[in-house]
């Protein structure tokens, strides 16, 4: 991992721009899994003010190492599609298998495809995606990851095994699982009239017991300012697990709220933004103390993922089941507009970003 000023603040070099993201203007990139589109919103009118087609179920859309590109993770059509971040137009399309979401080496030699689907990493060279090794996992629904502050190790969630694997990126090769999560629980079997009366909410719970039985059901990672903890929201757990970033072990565990699912560090690296999607509300954590001191709530929201603005003063997140995005003011808790988009909105981008280049998922810069 290069370098930064301050040790103690990995995300210490996030408040410049890259000479290479100048003169490009600022967006919102929404990927609609449920529509197969891209929507994009200027953040200062709060306007969609273009819209493409992509492939079928775009997942998230990530920033390339060098600043670059965007691309647009196409996960059921095995593609992705650059989008140019100097004019926000849609460009070329490359065949890619399963790129459910995808992240990069610290050192920018390696594309990591998130294959979730077929349980592998695979690295790939970042400029052409030509397959250079394909590194499987032990569980199901591998999604989402962060790296160590020194860039040797990276975290995984698996979302159907309610667990984690550690992976050594320089040998790239599994060092470590972690299970999360208490006791199993048991599915509940549902009859057609069952459903019928059950609420989408309720219906959403419901077929997330059904594919992770166990207790967890864990979505993003980011690692602490510091270094020493990886923080993990688990989304039926229903909070944010701290583990320790040598040990690999739980250090305990943050309720939130209902449906935990997206990590975001405050532009200035004390507070950490968490989404809790099935109980519509952001829980703001603080790095020092590891407790809750804020809570912002969407009325009928279903907030997902995204990013904060470059100034660090909105949040932007996807409103996963309920075709709109969220801005919201990062001093007050206040929601500034939700915005109309196409069905399923999920990874949402922020660009440009400050920051000297990208370690992937919807903008994670260092």
């Amino acid at each position: 991992m290069p370098a930064v000023r301050d040790s103690q603040n990995i995300y210490s070099e996030t408040r410049s721009f890259s000479p290479a993201v100048k003169g490009f203007p600022d967006r919102i990139y929404v990927p609609n899994s449920g529509s197969g589109t891209v929507d994009v919103i200027d953040p200062h009118t709060y306007k969609v003010i273009d819209h493409f087609t992509v492939g079928r179920q775009p997942q998230h859309v990530t920033p390339s190492w060098d600043l670059k590109s965007l691309w647009v993770l196409n996960d059921l059509s095995d593609s992705l599609t650059r989008i140019d971040p100097a004019t926000g137009k849609k460009g070329d399309t490359v065949s890619v298998k399963d790129p459910y979401n995808m992240y990069y080496t610290p050192d920018g030699k390696y594309a990591i495809v998130v294959a979730e689907r077929v349980s592998r990493l695979e690295f790939r060279d970042p400029t052409t995606f030509a397959l250079v090794e394909s590194l499987s996992v032990p569980c199901r629904g591998v999604d989402h990851i962060d790296f160590s502050a020194d860039g040797q190790f990276l975290v995984a969630s698996c979302e159907f095994s309610g667990s984690l694997v550690k992976v050594d990126v320089v040998h790239r090769t599994v060092i470590g699982t972690l299970a999360l999560g208490g006791a199993p629980a048991k599915p509940m079997a549902m009859t057609a009239s069952m459903s019928r009366r059950m609420s989408p909410l309720d219906k959403r719970r419901a077929y997330d017991l059904k594919h992770s039985p166990t207790g967890s059901m864990p979505q993003d990672v980011k690692t602490s300012p510091d270094g020493r903890i990886y923080y993990v929201a688990d989304m039926y757990a229903n909070g944010v697990y701290m583990i320790d970033a040598d040990k690999f072990t739980s250090l305990g565990f943050i309720p939130t709220g209902e449906g935990a699912h997206g990590l975001y560090p405050s532009r200035d690296a004390k507070l950490l933004y968490c989404s809790n999607r099935d109980e519509g509300t952001v829980s703001v954590i603080s790095f020092a103390t590891h407790k809750v001191v804020q809570t912002w709530t969407i009325p009928n929201g279903t907030p997902d993922m995204g990013g904060v603005s470059a100034d660090g003063k909105v949040l932007w997140l996807s409103g996963r089941y309920s075709k709109e995005v969220y801005a919201i003011d990062t001093q007050s808790g206040k929601l500034l507009a939700r915005i109309p988009v196409g069905k399923g909105p999920h990874g949402l981008c922020v660009y440009p970003q400050p920051g000297r280049y990208s370690l992937g998922h919807t903008g994670i810069l260092r």
